[in-house]
């Protein structure tokens, strides 16, 4: 099985590049595990107690069960993959059952800053965006997708987006193998990351 770490940060566009892959090669062949399913379940706590949570920390990230269930995967194992929700934040109590594929994408921002973890991925990818597009991507999303009021964004970018992305993330692109700058036609990254997981898939048959 190929494992494939992706991580960048917020509004990078890492969501963005895993569909582009995935729209070049065999889907079927391909599972993607989000970190957004892995923060810890803080159901113990009262909504707002979890609204006032720093979600961009490593600490906020079940890396024990995100790792265990990634060497199971790799063991040819199936795995049950919670679901968490952005409106509650908390996980729902439902699971989704995820059999092993070929191939093997772990995608979120802090997937390269967990030491465990990097050591079941085979290639390394960061996925660069300049600051300010970051943010304007990250006020789309969370205003439109979310629910969440434009001061609250921008609340939450200055006090704690900001610093942890340059305390954890930023430092985390030493890890990568590969960094792609996330340009609308940037092409050539996508078909060298298709390229190699299209070998992997290959190799599998």
């Amino acid at each position: 099985m190929l494992v494939i770490g992706i991580a960048g940060g917020t509004g990078s566009g890492k969501t963005t590049v895993v569909n582009n892959i995935l729209q070049q090669l065999n889907a079927e062949g391909v599972n993607v595990l989000s970190q957004d399913n892995y923060y810890h379940d803080n159901h113990h706590l009262s909504l707002q107690e979890r609204e006032a949570l720093n979600y961009d920390h490593p600490k906020s990230i079940d890396f024990e069960l995100l790792t265990k269930h990634v060497k199971s995967l790799k063991k040819g194992e199936s795995i049950e993959q919670p679901l968490y929700s952005f409106v509650t934040h908390s996980r729902t109590g439902d699971y989704v059952t995820v059999e092993p594929k070929n191939v093997l994408i772990v995608e979120g921002i802090l997937v390269l800053t967990n030491q465990e973890l990097l050591k079941e991925f085979d290639l390394k990818v960061f996925v660069h965006a300049d600051s300010d597009e970051r943010l304007i991507r990250r006020i789309r999303r969370d205003t439109q997708e979310r629910g969440r009021d434009l001061h609250e964004v921008l609340h939450r970018y200055q006090t704690t987006l900001k610093p942890m992305h340059q305390e954890f993330i930023e430092p985390s692109k030493n890890e990568a193998d590969l960094i792609v700058p996330n340009m609308r036609q940037n092409t050539v990254a996508i078909d060298f990351l298709s390229t190699v997981i299209n070998n992997s898939l290959k190799k599998s048959y």
